[in-house]
């Protein structure tokens, strides 16, 4: 049996996966051979079309042996006996990581654009490439897919070898493959045309799908072990409003940037640290991102010019938190939306101690290289999901961050980015941060999460 090509394969094998009559599916595709033939699976069950993409961590002296894959969001797979085998320590691991991501990254960006990635959380998603050789790349799409929260997931492929079939049916809940002979050889030689896919035709490929669909990819970050919500939870990205705004807290004013997307299902206030600002470059990219997603954010000062020249005041963390409370009180008097916290530096103390106060309502918490171990005693009265973001290069603060978890009752996660320092200056950690702290904060945002009482 051969295919002509990857659109006939695509073809035959869509006719396959409808029989499944499969619940809500999302169509990816392991770029670039896989898209031409997700596209026709895609067409056939008229669902979202998107990309997954994975990249194998190599042992540096061995490339070819992979010790790990990592996917977008965070998400990171390692091999413990290979790790062992090649005693691999944190900071060669982390090395070979952040170069993978930037790569990673940089693929999706184009493949995107200003797009995010559709949402898994509670869907069945089905995972199509053109063929499959050992499976391995296989394998990692599949428990990416599950940790950005898929429901199920099914292996869609034209072609691959018995054993790998075998293998790869321990990851997905079901695997469709059109012909697996006994002498496989190599992927290529089952097909007439075996051409390259280039990355434009990629880009053409979920475009035309996402225009054939009327926009229908409504999306949202899952990120890293993190979900985004439901499909039908998000509301497409309308017109921003976007204003300066004074508050007058004890008796000061105190200037801030609010951005409200149309339909924004939330607000994320930003604590800034110590230094900071709302002009602070990172955190206004993060923000940025925040609103691509249709969050809405607001950046503001927590102290005044004169305050901040008393470094005293800098580090006051129940005057900062005090600020921080009063300001959420009068966007919810302004806007009535749930409120989220993003907090930096001694910001994030700030804002885990707002958030502690017996009468707060706050969704969710992200603490970016944050110093939550300032907020002391209070951690244990957080009542808001929070998701703490180190980068791995930063120990003596990955340290606090750790001690500062276990303190915490409520519902958490402490994630690294790899390679790291305090300011995740090096290339793609940013990104990485913005990445984590959407799909935390669109998960717990969620109608099916307020639902359930987060």
């Amino acid at each position: 049996m051969r295919f002509a090509d990857r659109t006939t394969a695509g073809i035959q094998l869509a006719g396959e996966v409808a029989r499944l009559r499969l619940d809500d599916p999302v169509v990816l595709g392991l770029p670039r051979g896989g898209i031409p033939v997700a596209y026709q699976v895609a067409r056939v069950l008229d669902a979202p079309l998107d990309v997954i993409a994975v990249r194998k961590l190599g042992v540096p002296s061995r490339p070819e042996l992979g010790f790990g894959a990592i996917g977008e969001g965070g998400v990171r797979i390692l091999n413990d006996d290979v790790v062992r085998a090649a005693r691999l320590g944190p900071r060669e691991r982390a090395a070979v990581e952040l170069t993978e991501r930037t790569a990673l990254e940089g693929r999706l960006r184009a493949y995107r654009a200003e797009r995010p990635p559709t949402a898994l959380t509670g869907r069945t998603v089905v995972i199509v490439d053109d063929g499959i050789a050992t499976g391995s790349t296989a394998s990692a799409a599949c428990q990416v897919a599950r940790a950005r929260g898929a429901a199920q997931v099914v292996l869609a492929i034209p072609v691959a070898p018995p054993g790998a079939v075998a293998e790869l049916s321990g990851e997905a809940d079901e695997v469709v493959c059109l012909y697996s002979p006994d002498y496989f050889g190599s992927v290529g030689q089952w097909y007439t045309d075996f051409s390259q896919t280039s990355d434009a035709e990629v880009i053409e490929l979920l475009n035309d799908r996402l225009a054939s669909s009327g926009g229908a990819t409504k999306s949202a970050m899952a990120g890293t072990g993190a979900g985004g919500g439901r499909t039908e939870d998000i509301p497409p990205v309308g017109p921003a409003l976007e204003q300066e705004v004074e508050m007058t807290v004890d008796g000061r004013g105190l200037p801030g940037n609010l951005t409200l997307p149309d339909g924004a299902p939330g607000v994320v206030v930003f604590a800034h640290g110590s230094g900071s600002s709302r002009h602070s470059p990172r955190n206004r990219s993060v923000a940025a991102g925040l609103n691509r997603a249709g969050l809405g954010t607001l950046l503001f000062d927590l102290l005044t010019p004169e305050e901040e020249r008393d470094r005293a005041n800098v580090f006051d963390i129940p005057l900062l938190a005090r600020r921080l409370t009063l300001v959420t009180g009068w966007l919810a008097a302004e806007h009535a939306l749930p409120v989220c916290y993003f907090g930096a530096s001694t910001g994030a103390a700030a804002a885990l101690l707002s958030a502690a106060e017996p009468h707060a309502d706050i969704k969710a918490v992200v603490c970016r290289g944050g110093r939550p171990d300032l907020a002391a005693e209070a951690l244990a009265d957080v009542r808001a999901p929070t998701l703490l973001i180190v980068g791995g290069a930063d120990t003596q603060v990955l340290d606090l961050n750790r001690r500062a978890a276990e303190r915490m009752r409520c519902e958490h996660r402490l994630d690294v980015v790899p390679g790291a320092t305090h300011l995740f200056e090096e290339p793609g950690a940013l990104e990485a941060v913005a990445d984590l702290a959407r799909g935390w904060l669109t998960e717990h945002l969620s109608p099916s999460a307020q639902r359930a009482g987060h």
